[in-house]
C-alpha cells in the first residue's frame, strides 16, 4: 500500500469545481503534479489564488476531488492538511509583524520532521540570518518573501504551494527565488505548485507550463515554446488590448500539445496606440486631479507588439529587439534629483566637443527632472513598471532600477559612449547596464568608491572607473577639475573610435577571433593550440579564475569571437563547492544565446581553489590538498562532486543549438592529474565522464568525444585542433566591431 502511495501522483486534481455564491470561479479544473517544480500562469482574476485556497482546504470545493499521494485531502480543514505534508505560501506573505524572524521559523519547525531545519534555512538564506531577531514587521519585501518561504519549507511538506512568490520582489531575490525552486526541483523531495504571473520566472523554473483562462486549465504547454511565442502569450495572458480579446479559447482547449487548426486570414497589422499614465507624478494624500493636458503630455506612443520578455536570465532566448534613437550618442546619466549639477556639467563638457549627448535619469525619487531621458520613463522597463521601483524600501528600489535601466540600455543602438557620476547607490545603479553593452564601447564612472575593489561593479566589462576625491554633492574646484577631466577623457575615446570606425587600416585582414580558457594546470595544452591555430585566428587566452570565463562570454554576447575553445571548465567547480573562483550561473549562457561553435573539454575539473589554508572552510577538513602558493590552495574533488559537475555542465551543453564537441581526456584532465601525480583519481575522473555522458543528449551537432591521452598531451591538442578548423571553416567569420 505504501509502494501505490509513493508512486502516486503528489498532486492530482479532479474535475475541482468552487463557487462564489452564483459566480462560478473554478470550472472543473484538471490538474496532476507528479514530481519537480510545475507553474501555472494567468491573468488576473482567472482562479488561481482560488485553486491553491481549495487545495489548501481555504475554501470548500462544490465538486470534484484533491488528492495527494492518492489519499482525498478534499474538504478537509487546512491544519490537516497542513499536516499530512501540504505547505503554503499565500500571496501577501502573511506574516506577524510582532513575532521575529527566529521566532517564525521556530514556530513552524515543529509540524513535521525532515530535511528542512531552521539552520538549513539560516545557510540557504543568509539574509535571514542576520535579521533574525527583528520583527515581521521590520523587514524589507525581499525578507518577507524569503522568511515566508522558509515558513513553509520548515514543514518538510510533500507538495509545496506557491501563490505569486515574486511579486513585488527585486530582480536579485527573484533571482534567489528561482535558484532555489531549480533546485528544489532537481532534489526531487518535494513537489511545487508555483503560482506566478511572470512569464520569465514561470518558465525558468518548470518545463511545463499550466495556463488558466476564466477557472479552467486552457492548456499545458512546453515552457520553451510558451517562452519563445509572444503572440501567444499576449493572447492567453497580455492585457490593454481588450477589443477582441480571444482569450477563453473555448473548443481549443488541450492537453499537452496545442491543437492545429485551419489557418485564418491574416489580421491587419494594428496601428501604434497611445499608453495613459493616469499619476505622471507620484501621488501623495495631498494630490490634486491631474490636468488632462499634462496627462496628454506624458502619454507614451507604442507599438502594439509585445514587449519582450527578460532574456539576460533566460538562456536560448534572443535580445530584444534595439531601438534607434538617431544618431550615435553619449549617455550621461545618474540621479539628477542628487547629482543633477554634476551630470549637467560632464554634459556640457561633452556637448562642446560637437558630441550629441542624452542625459538619462535614474533616480528612486519619483521627482521628475529636466532631462532627455526621465527616470519614470526608465522604470516602465522593469516587468512591474513604476510600482517596482518608486517604492518606500530604498534599497528594493535601487536595485529595481538597476534592472529597469540596464533593460532599457540593452535596447538601445545607438551608444557612442556612457558616463555617470554618483556615490555607492549611484554607482550600483548605472553599473549592471553598463556591463550590458558590448566592450569597446567607451564607459566611465566617477565614483566615491573608485579607489577601493572594483570588481563587483566592473565584472567582466570595460569600464573604466575614477576616484571622485571628494563626495559627489556639488560643484567645487576638486570635483570640477576631476569631472572636466573624465568628461575631457569619455569625449576622447568616443571620437577616437569614431575615427577609426571611419578610417579602417585595410592593409592588415581581420581574422577571425577564437576565445580560449586556461589555468595553469592545462597551459601545455593551449600553448599547442594557440601555435597551431594563430595564424588563421586571432586567439585570445582566458585565465579561467571566475572573471576571465564571464570576460570570455561577455565578448561572445558581444559578437566578438567567432568559436570557443573551452578547454578549462574549471570555474564551474568552485561554483559548485564554494571555491575563490567561481563562475556564475550563466556560465555557457552566452554560448546557449548565440550559438558559437563551442569546442570544450574537462580541463582542471579535478580542483576546487581556496585562498590560504587556515581559509579553508571546517567541512573539508581531512580531504586532499596541494598548496599552489601561499595564497591559493587546491583541494581534489570527489567522484560524487564530479558526478554533480557532470550532470550540471551536461545540462547546459543540452541547450547549446550551435555546433558543440566535448572532450573527455581519458589519461587526466590536469596536469595535477597524471600518473604519479597527487591528484592522479581515474576513479573520480571516470565519474566525471559518465555522468556526462548519462546527461548530454547526442546529436550529430553535439556530441561528446573521449580520446585515450591526458589534456596536456599532443594528441589531445590535435584532436580539440581538428574538430573546431571545420566548424570554423564552414561559416563566415562572425567578428565585427561592437557597437
Amino acid at each position: 500500500m505504501n509502494e501505490v502511495r509513493s508512486s502516486a501522483p503528489a498532486l492530482e486534481v479532479r474535475a475541482l469545481d468552487v463557487y462564489y455564491g452564483h459566480s462560478h470561479a473554478l470550472q472543473g479544473v484538471d490538474l496532476r503534479l507528479d514530481t519537480g517544480v510545475f507553474s501555472l500562469v494567468g491573468r488576473n482574476g482567472m482562479g488561481k489564488t482560488t485553486l491553491c485556497k481549495a487545495i489548501m482546504g481555504l475554501l470548500r470545493p462544490s465538486g470534484g476531488s484533491v488528492r495527494l499521494r492518492g489519499n482525498d485531502i478534499t474538504g478537509l480543514n487546512p491544519a490537516r492538511i497542513a499536516r499530512l505534508g501540504v505547505g503554503y505560501v499565500p500571496q501577501g506573505r502573511r506574516l506577524w509583524r510582532s513575532l521575529s524572524v527566529d521566532e517564525h521559523l521556530r514556530l513552524a519547525a515543529g509540524l513535521r520532521r525532515g530535511a528542512w531545519t531552521v539552520e538549513r534555512v539560516y545557510e540557504t538564506f543568509p539574509r535571514l540570518a542576520e535579521r533574525r531577531n527583528n520583527g515581521g514587521g521590520q523587514l524589507s519585501g525581499g525578507e518577507q518573501q524569503m522568511l515566508a518561504i522558509s515558513r513553509a519549507l520548515l514543514t518538510n511538506p510533500q507538495l509545496l504551494i506557491m501563490d505569486e512568490p515574486t511579486e513585488g520582489l527585486a530582480p536579485v531575490i527573484v533571482a534567489q527565488v528561482e535558484e532555489m525552486l531549480i533546485r528544489l526541483g532537481q532534489d526531487g523531495d518535494i513537489a511545487v505548485l508555483v503560482i506566478e504571473q511572470n512569464i520569465g520566472v514561470a518558465t525558468a523554473i518548470s518545463p511545463r507550463v499550466a495556463i488558466m483562462v476564466n477557472g479552467r486549465i486552457n492548456r499545458i504547454i512546453d515552457s520553451g515554446r510558451l517562452a519563445a511565442d509572444r503572440e501567444l502569450q499576449q493572447r492567453l495572458l497580455g492585457v490593454g488590448q481588450h477589443a477582441g480579446d480571444e482569450t477563453d479559447l473555448g473548443a481549443e482547449q488541450v492537453r499537452d500539445e496545442p491543437v492545429v487548426r485551419a489557418a485564418a486570414p491574416a489580421a491587419p497589422k494594428a496601428a501604434p496606440v497611445k499608453v495613459y499614465v493616469s499619476n505622471p507624478v507620484l501621488p501623495t494624500r495631498w494630490s490634486q486631479p491631474v490636468p488632462i493636458a499634462q496627462i496628454e503630455s506624458k502619454a507614451r506612443t507604442v507599438s502594439t507588439s509585445v514587449t519582450r520578455l527578460d532574456d539576460a536570465a533566460r538562456q536560448g532566448r534572443e535580445r530584444p529587439t534595439a531601438i534607434t534613437s538617431g544618431p550615435p550618442a553619449v549617455i550621461v546619466v545618474g540621479t539628477l534629483d542628487t547629482k543633477g549639477d554634476e551630470l549637467r556639467f560632464i554634459r556640457d563638457i561633452i556637448a562642446g566637443h560637437g558630441l550629441r549627448t542624452r542625459l538619462v535619469d535614474v533616480s528612486t525619487s519619483g521627482r521628475h527632472a529636466s532631462c532627455d531621458v526621465s527616470a519614470q520613463e526608465i522604470a516602465l522597463n522593469h516587468p512591474r513598471g513604476g510600482a517596482a521601483v518608486f517604492g518606500s524600501d530604498r534599497g528594493a528600489s535601487v536595485t529595481a532600477m538597476a534592472d529597469a535601466f540596464a533593460r532599457w540600455l540593452r535596447r538601445q543602438d545607438n551608444v557612442a559612449g556612457i558616463i555617470s557620476a554618483g556615490g555607492s547607490g549611484g554607482t550600483s545603479l548605472v553599473a549592471p547596464g553598463m556591463r550590458e553593452l558590448a566592450v569597446g564601447v567607451p564607459k566611465l564612472i566617477v565614483s566615491t568608491v573608485a579607489s577601493g575593489d572594483v570588481g563587483a561593479y566592473v565584472g567582466p566589462a570595460d569600464i573604466t572607473m575614477m576616484y571622485s576625491v571628494t563626495d559627489v554633492q556639488g560643484l567645487n574646484s576638486i570635483s570640477r577639475a576631476v569631472l572636466s577631466n573624465a568628461a575631457h577623457a569619455l569625449a576622447g575615446m568616443v571620437m577616437a573610435r569614431q575615427q577609426a570606425s571611419a578610417a579602417p587600416d585595410r592593409s592588415k585582414p581581420q581574422r577571425p577571433a577564437i576565445g580560449i580558457t586556461m589555468f595553469g594546470v592545462t597551459t601545455p595544452a593551449v600553448q599547442k593550440i594557440t601555435a597551431e591555430l594563430r595564424d588563421d585566428y586571432e586567439c585570445l587566452v582566458f585565465h579561467a579564475t571566475g572573471v576571465g570565463g564571464r570576460s570570455m562570454e561577455k565578448l561572445v554576447d558581444s559578437g566578438l569571437l567567432a568559436g570557443v575553445v573551452d578547454l578549462t571548465t574549471t570555474e564551474v567547480c568552485d561554483l559548485l563547492m564554494g571555491g575563490v573562483f567561481p563562475a556564475t550561473e550563466d556560465r555557457f549562457g552566452a554560448v546557449i544565446r548565440s550559438r558559437v561553435p563551442y569546442v570544450g573539454s574537462v580541463g582542471a575539473l579535478d580542483m576546487v581553489n581556496f585562498g590560504a589554508p587556515e581559509t579553508i572552510p571546517e567541512r573539508y577538513r581531512g580531504r586532499k590538498f596541494h598548496v599552489h602558493n601561499p595564497q591559493v590552495t587546491l583541494m581534489r574533488t570527489t567522484p560524487a562532486e564530479n558526478a554533480q559537475i557532470g550532470r550540471w555542465i551536461g545540462e547546459r551543453l543540452n541547450r547549446m543549438d550551435g555546433p558543440v564537441r566535448f572532450f573527455l581526456p581519458e589519461k587526466g584532465v590536469s596536469a595535477l592529474d597524471a600518473q604519479g601525480q597527487p591528484f592522479f583519481d581515474r576513479e573520480a575522473d571516470e565519474a566525471l565522464f559518465r555522468s556526462l555522458e548519462q546527461t548530454v543528449r547526442q546529436t550529430s551537432g553535439r556530441r561528446l568525444i573521449r580520446v585515450p591521452h591526458h589534456i596536456n598531451d599532443n594528441e589531445f591538442a590535435a584532436a580539440v585542433i581538428g574538430a573546431i578548423r571545420p566548424m570554423l571553416g564552414r561559416l563566415p567569420a562572425r567578428r565585427r566591431q561592437a557597437r
